[in-house]
């Protein structure tokens, strides 16, 4: 039996291409329809878009969770959670805030490191 040979030369990788890192979670509501809140100017920083998918991991607890981003208004630092994911992560906690894209070649991503008012302490790229 003939092996086939596989070529990785046009293989997608998911990688990493945003992450606001240590962000706290300064209000969640049950009762929402869904998705994370984050303010336009924290979206920008870190090159995120509206209705984008993101994985929230939950440093104080562990929770990870997939949502989409909502804008928010931006300079307030408010980064909200909302409807079923405020069950698993609630005010109050840290989190890790990623999104990822496919690529062919490396991507450098933009990592923001976010103080407890969500205020950008360090920016990579």
């Amino acid at each position: 039996m003939a092996q086939r040979r596989i070529s990785f030369r046009a293989m997608l990788r998911e990688v990493l291409k945003s992450k606001l890192h240590r962000a706290m979670i300064t209000g969640s509501d049950v009762d929402y329809e869904g998705s994370i809140e984050i303010p336009s100017d924290l979206m920008a920083a870190a090159d995120l878009w509206a209705g984008e998918k993101v994985l929230v991991a939950s440093i104080t607890t562990g929770a990870r969770l997939e949502t989409y981003v909502l804008e928010g208004k931006p300079g307030t630092g408010h980064i909200l959670i909302n409807g079923g994911a405020a069950h698993l992560i609630k005010a109050g906690e840290r989190v890790a805030i990623m999104a990822f894209a496919l690529s062919e070649t490396p991507v450098i991503s933009r990592n923001l490191l976010l103080d407890e008012t969500n205020q950008v302490l360090r920016k990579s790229q």
